[in-house]
């Protein structure tokens, strides 16, 4: 696990001292936003993007260039630029880490960003390619490892750990001391109790709350909210014309 860490004005940040020109791996969703997020709130200057080949359609996207990714090199020289990979939780997440093993391998710095509206306490370590959207909460000693995704309004208790590869969907609650495996995906509003460690590969669907810790390659799915037998007009005694 790559972690790095630095302090300004009392809280986390990863922003490089000196401004990096930075290429976007991908060119759908996440690419887009990751591009809005980092040329407005961080020193990155995004100068263009890469696909592999066989999903390359144009040669521009969002005005800047689109390349092939095994000409990245030549057109963006990791010497002088840095990565993201912005792909979400394909294939539980073997999309993305498969990405960032070819750009780590091409010799490339994984940037990582943290909004400015996010509140990491300074003794957090954060691995590359991590993304930490808006509103998320990061506690005392949490860290968090190479390559992973923590969209908006998660809370990551004191002491926890995020593995290699996972997607947080938003408004995770994650208690103290609790271990996320790798590539693991969890969704919108999972909590996680203390001390809970939830096994590698595992899916944990929206809504569900462990109270214990799950081994590996593990499926949890929530229970669906059924829908009244009486409908709202009946319920509020709704006339049909109203």
């Amino acid at each position: 696990m790559s972690l790095t860490e630095s302090q300004h004005g009392g809280l986390w940040t990863t922003k490089p001292v000196e401004r990096r020109k930075l290429v976007i791996i991908g060119a759908g969703e996440f690419a887009e936003i990751a591009c809005e997020y980092f040329t407005h709130d961080s020193p990155y200057e995004v100068v263009g993007f890469s696909v592999e080949r066989e999903f390359l359609s144009g040669d521009t996207f969002l005005g800047r260039p689109l390349v092939a990714l095994d000409e990245i090199a030549v057109r963006f020289p990791p010497e002088t630029h840095d990565a993201f990979v912005a792909v979400t939780y394909t294939r539980l997440n073997r999309v993305r880490s498969r990405l960032f093993g070819v750009v780590k391998g091409l010799g490339y710095r994984c940037a990582t960003y943290v909004s400015s509206r996010a509140f990491v306490w300074h003794t957090v370590a954060l691995g590359e390619n991590v993304f930490v959207f808006e509103q998320n909460v990061l506690q005392h000693g949490v860290r968090v490892a190479d390559d992973v995704v923590l969209w908006s309004g998660n809370h990551i208790g004191h002491r926890s750990v995020i593995e290699r590869h996972c997607y947080l969907a938003s408004h995770v609650v994650v208690s103290g001391y609790c271990t996320i495996g790798e590539h693991s995906f969890i969704g919108v509003n999972v909590t996680l109790a203390d001390h809970v460690t939830v096994g590698r590969d595992c899916v944990i669907g929206a809504g569900v709350t462990l109270l214990k810790s799950v081994g590996e390659g593990l499926v949890f799915q929530g229970q669906a909210t059924e829908a009244s037998r009486v409908g709202s007009r009946r319920f509020y005694r709704l006339r049909d014309d109203e």
